[in-house]
């Protein structure tokens, strides 16, 4: 084989290449920042409006007041702090350079927590939202959207019910996050939301949860839990007896946010929103007599015999005596050391007492009315709300024109009256709720064609 010619001498690879020179530190380390702060932006212009990335049928889609707040407020989060990030730029161009690093660091590094503080309220909203787009869950969703707001309805002066938003979760229970308490980063929420258990999806004990977390976003927008703790500190001032350890009056203290809730539930929904706190509590015996301790709910013993309690002094009928027995019956005392069992009963014996507290407080936010006043008990009572089964007959085009609320305490009476089976009235719900929800979706279609909202400012995606 012939040879090979000798490759040619490459006069580059003889050639030494220089030596990349060496950055000023302070030069390279504001380099790097504003490398940082451009790269910030570029991520904040990624983050953008729900309504250009969410698919969801009409009928699942969030209330439109709920929606338009929630974009507003992340648009103007995006907004300030894009607006601060082009400040520090600026200030990094200008008498920023002369800074030291570590200056020009601290002030980044305040912009990079409110820049996570961002994305974890668009995360917070995006749980809500993204299951919207859920095959059937979505539109339950909506309908649930149109049952808490319909629930959050108090006739007081003054008061203004946020929009509110539901959506699902795991576990047996289910939460709250309050309008107007802060969310990551400092800004106060501009919305309710409710996280549902799946677990109680689809069926009437659904109401009971959701409206129970109604009730606690009602009482801090009214003040109730401040109001009724004064009204209880001084009961227990009229009852030295019952102040020490143990005793019922410092147990109420502690509880009052989560009765006042449980109040809320019976008064909207009767024996069904009992029968829904049931089912929440039923647990090892270990769990429903432990003492609460720090836990702000009550013992769930206790719990039950509390909203029967209030039921049945603002709807008084035989039925919550029976469901007395029969909780018992499913949780004795017997097995309880007898120093726990006399501390139960004795806290047990002052539920009246608690119960006439509780629905003749008279807070300043009511104007001189009583809390039992607010849930219009005398459309509610056992006997009318089986008046309205036995009148509406099942028909899910009369039952989708009525409130909500009252259609879930008329089903839930039917069915602890025996009168339609949970198999019934799950079918009947899971329509009802696509149907609120198909509703109040071409209500925001029609109100929308008539009054056009104020357009958001474009910023980029902001």
């Amino acid at each position: 084989m012939p040879e090979r010619s000798p490759m040619p001498d490459n006069p580059m690879l003889d050639t030494p290449m220089p030596d990349a020179p060496m950055p000023d530190a302070a030069a390279f380390a504001t380099r790097l920042l504003r490398d940082e702060a451009r790269g910030l932006l570029t991520r904040l212009d990624q983050v953008r409006p729900f309504a250009l990335h969410e698919t969801m049928v009409l009928a699942a889609a969030l209330p439109y007041g709920a929606h338009v707040t929630i974009e507003r407020f992340l648009h103007a989060a995006r907004g300030h702090l894009r607006a601060r990030v082009y400040a520090y730029l600026h200030w990094l161009d200008g008498i920023g350079s002369r800074a030291t690093a570590a200056e020009q660091q601290r002030r980044f590094v305040l912009i990079r927590l409110e820049f996570n503080a961002v994305l974890s309220q668009f995360d917070l909203f995006t749980e809500v939202i993204t299951q919207r787009s859920e095959h059937g869950t979505g539109v339950w969703l909506s309908g649930l959207d149109v049952l808490a707001a319909d629930a959050l309805r108090v006739d007081v002066a003054g008061y203004e019910p946020p929009p509110v938003v539901c959506y699902l979760a795991r576990g047996p229970g289910a939460a709250i996050r309050r309008a107007r308490t802060r969310l990551p980063g400092g800004r106060p929420n501009p919305v309710a939301i409710i996280r549902v258990p799946r677990e109680r999806m689809v069926g009437g004990s659904v109401a009971s949860s959701l409206i129970h977390e109604v009730g606690h976003e009602c009482s801090a927008q009214l003040g109730l839990v401040e109001s009724m703790r004064r009204d209880i500190a001084a009961a227990a001032r009229r009852h030295p007896g019952g102040r020490g350890q143990g005793g019922s009056w410092p147990a109420w203290h502690a509880w009052i946010g989560e009765i006042l809730a449980d109040c809320f539930a019976v008064g909207r929904l009767g024996i069904a929103g009992t029968v829904g706190l049931l089912a929440v509590v039923s647990l090892p015996a270990y769990f429903v007599f432990r003492p609460s301790g720090d836990d702000p709910h009550p013992v769930p013993y206790l719990r039950v015999l509390i909203s029967a309690g209030i039921g049945e002094a603002l709807y008084p009928h035989p039925q919550w005596a029976a469901l007395r027995r029969a909780w018992k019956d499913l949780y004795p005392l017997g097995e309880l050391p007898a120093e726990r069992v006399a501390q139960l009963r004795r806290i047990e014996a002052d539920i009246p007492e608690l119960v006439d507290l509780l629905l003749s407080h008279s807070p300043a936010a009511l104007g001189g009315r009583r809390l039992g006043d607010m849930f219009d008990a005398g459309r509610r009572t056992p006997q009318r709300l089986l008046h309205l089964h036995r009148q509406w007959a099942g028909d899910v085009g009369v039952l989708a024109r009525r409130s909500p609320s009252l259609v879930f305490a008329v089903l839930g009476q039917a069915k602890a009256a025996d009168l339609i089976s949970p198999e019934r009235e799950s079918r009947m719900l899971s329509t009802l709720l696509a149907a609120w929800a198909v509703r109040s979706s071409l209500d925001v279609v029609q109100n929308t064609s008539r009054t056009r909202a104020p357009a958001l400012q474009p910023t980029g995606w902001s």
